[in-house]
């Protein structure tokens, strides 16, 4: 699409924008009709231990929203000349599972507890049990249920569950819906019937009898939605909180807001049954697309759901390159000291490709990259450890093939 076409779909409005929270970064782009990429704008964040929980602000996120999206539209400005005023859709993903509760008045009871915390591995086993179905402790109806176990005294004011997507699109848009996928990461999923597994809510709300609480659990998680289904439109009060500068205009359709999984899953086209991918980021996982269901319970396969609702088999370690992003960050602070100008991107590639110089055994370095704790290998709590042997010779190449 040429120039001048662009130009026009910006002032028609035939522009689409979808902004992802992802782990590390805030991502925010417009394509066109299509689909071609026209601008971009991100926000850089991490999660903090806060209290003994892995921990973000909701005043960061909407920090990173609104910078990431004037990062983005300025970007259009100052190629087209023309403010980002209308849209055709606009999307929100985000990282799925964790836990945050909202009162009846819509506020917060405790700080946003993400997906990175291990505090509910006796809750996630009871329910793996009482279900047999596997429930990961960084599920939200796992983090959830430590909190009523260990009787923390907000749980009785729970009016509202959601994850960091559903949270942003019902700020947007007023609506307490869930895109099929995120929604699949709180509480377990009927294929058949594209929502929450009835028979098991009513196992749960039984638990929750146990502990002394009669709210059921239907009524405090999102109603769920498929890809391709509308789910709201973007109100005044949404769009003058994510474009503060006042140009965006309300009334565009929102998409479900789903999972940072399933748009992975959409990136590299694999959400057909026998397709699959691996996502590596913060945590790293494959997500391998079923053509039927699982046997057996196997506790290190979760079960979620591709954004149309299909069944998806996937195995998530919480590390993955949270240590060595912090070794980066140690590199442009020598640059930051020296007071040498780089530019990042080139930084981080020349880096990463020195690590194909890097002997086969790795010049005997170990790096134990546990930033937080990892269910998976039954490390309950993030302790990162590098090791050397004093005879070797510590090299930049093999260094970085170690912590790759």
């Amino acid at each position: 699409m040429a120039g001048t076409d662009i130009r026009e779909a910006i002032e028609k409005g035939d522009i689409t924008v979808g902004i992802e929270l992802g782990s590390t970064r805030i991502k925010a782009v417009a394509i066109d009709a299509s689909t071609r990429p026209i601008a971009k704008g991100s926000y850089e964040w991490t999660q903090q231990l806060k209290a003994g929980y892995w921990s973000l602000s909701l005043d960061e996120v909407w920090r990173g929203l609104q910078e990431s999206y004037q990062r983005m539209s300025q970007e259009i400005y100052d190629r087209y000349h023309i403010r980002l005023k209308k849209l055709a859709a606009l999307g929100i993903s985000g990282m799925m599972h964790g836990y945050l509760a909202f009162d009846q008045e819509g506020k917060l009871l405790v700080p946003f507890r993400t997906w990175q915390n291990n505090y509910a591995r006796e809750a996630g086993a009871k329910l793996t049990h009482q279900f047999q179905f596997n429930v990961p402790e960084r599920w939200s109806i796992a983090q959830y249920y430590q909190c009523v176990c260990n009787r923390e005294a907000h749980v009785k004011d729970v009016a509202y569950l959601t994850t960091l997507s559903g949270y942003v699109h019902w700020q947007l848009t007023d609506e307490k819906v869930l895109g099929i996928g995120d929604a699949s990461g709180m509480f377990p999923i009927d294929a058949q019937q594209n929502t929450y597994r009835k028979d098991l809510m009513a196992q749960f709300d039984a638990l929750m009898k146990e502990q002394g609480f009669s709210q059921s659990i239907e009524s405090i998680l999102p109603k769920v939605y498929q890809a391709g289904e509308r789910a709201g439109l973007l109100t005044a009060t949404g769009a003058k909180r994510l474009d503060p500068d006042g140009f965006l205009e309300a009334g565009c359709v929102m998409c479900p807001p789903e999972g940072d999984a399933g748009t992975g899953m959409i990136a590299t086209n694999s959400i057909a049954p026998k397709t699959g991918n691996v996502s590596a980021g913060t945590s790293i996982f494959s997500m391998i697309v079923l053509e039927q269901p699982l046997k057996q319970v196997d506790p290190d396969v979760d079960i979620v759901m591709t954004p149309a609702g299909d069944e998806v088999a996937m195995i998530h370690a919480n590390n993955c390159t949270s240590d060595i992003n912090q070794w980066m960050h140690l590199f442009e602070e020598v640059f930051q000291v020296m007071g040498v100008s780089y530019d990042k991107e080139t930084l981080w590639t020349r880096l990463f490709e020195q690590a194909t110089q890097g002997d086969d055994d790795l010049g005997q370095l170990l790096s134990y990259g546990y930033v937080s704790g990892e269910f998976i290998t039954d490390i309950k709590q993030g302790f990162p450890l590098f090791m050397r042997l004093e005879e070797r010779e510590l090299t930049l190449a093999n260094f970085m093939k170690t912590h790759i």
